[in-house]
C-alpha cells in the first residue's frame, strides 16, 4: 500500500508591527498559527530598535521589562528626534531603515530559508520596501516567493520614494488583508500601496487593526498559499 507523503510546511518570517516584539506578535497571531498550522510554520524576528517609553509608560507591551524580547520595538523613526513614529507623518529623512534591512538580512541567514514573508502594520510596509529591494536585485539573500501584507501602507517619508517609483509593478505574488474599521492604519492607506504590485490579491474584513484568522478567511488565506 502506497503512502502518501506530506508536503513540507511552508516557512513565513514574520515582521511585527511598531511597539510590538516577536513575543506579543506571536501571541496576538494565535488564531492565524492555528488556522493555517496544517500548511505553514510562522517564525517570528524582532525590530532592532527599542520603542521608548513615555513618562506615564505608554508603549510598553504586557508589563514587558525595556530591553528584553517582549519589549516593544520599531522598524524605523519617522521622527528622528523624538525617536517616534506615526505612519501619517510626513518627513524627508527617517532613522533606523538600514539597521531594520540588516536585522532581517541576520534573520534570513540564521533562520532560514523562509519561502514567504508576512507583515504587520510598519511591518508590513517594511516588506513592501524588501519585496522591492529582492526585486531590483539590491539584496541577493533575499528570496521570498511570496508576500502578506497586513494593514501595510506606503511610508510617507521622503527618501522611501525611491522603492514605489519602479517602472513597472513587482510581480511577487502578494496578498493584502485590511480592516474596514481600521482607525490605526484605514483601509484607504492600505489601498494605495496595491499599485505596487503585479495583480495584487485583497482580503479585507469589517474589524479594525489586527490580522483577521477565522474560518470565513481561511479559504482565502489557504487558496493564496496554495500556490506556492
Amino acid at each position: 500500500m502506497a503512502t502518501t507523503v506530506r508536503a513540507a510546511p511552508l516557512r513565513i518570517l514574520c515582521i511585527h508591527g511598531y511597539r510590538q516584539s516577536g513575543v506579543s506578535f506571536r501571541e496576538k497571531t494565535g488564531a492565524l498559527r492555528k488556522l493555517l498550522k496544517k500548511h505553514v510554520e510562522l517564525v517570528y524576528m524582532n525590530a532592532p530598535h527599542f520603542v521608548q517609553l513615555t513618562g506615564d509608560g505608554q508603549g510598553q507591551e504586557n508589563g514587558a521589562v525595556p530591553g528584553s524580547d517582549e519589549s516593544p520595538r520599531g522598524w524605523w523613526f519617522s521622527d528622528t528626534q523624538a525617536r517616534s513614529f506615526d505612519a501619517r507623518q510626513q518627513c524627508q529623512a527617517s532613522l533606523g531603515l538600514e539597521e531594520s534591512v540588516e536585522a532581517v538580512r541576520v534573520a534570513v541567514r540564521s533562520m532560514g530559508p523562509f519561502d514567504g514573508v508576512l507583515g504587520f502594520s510598519q511591518g508590513a510596509a517594511l516588506v513592501a520596501m524588501l519585496c522591492s529591494l529582492q526585486e531590483h536585485n539590491q539584496e541577493p539573500h533575499l528570496q521570498f516567493r511570496f508576500a502578506i501584507l497586513v494593514a501595510g501602507f506606503r511610508s510617507a517619508c521622503t527618501e522611501h520614494q525611491q522603492f514605489y517609483d519602479a517602472h513597472a509593478p513587482l510581480v511577487i505574488p502578494s496578498l493584502h488583508v485590511f480592516g474596514l474599521e481600521d482607525q490605526v492604519i484605514p483601509d484607504r492607506l492600505s489601498r494605495e500601496l496595491l499599485p505596487m504590485f503585479q495583480e495584487p490579491r485583497v482580503l479585507t474584513h469589517p474589524g479594525g487593526h489586527f490580522v483577521p484568522a477565522t474560518s470565513a478567511h481561511r479559504q482565502t488565506y489557504k487558496e493564496f498559499l496554495e500556490r506556492f
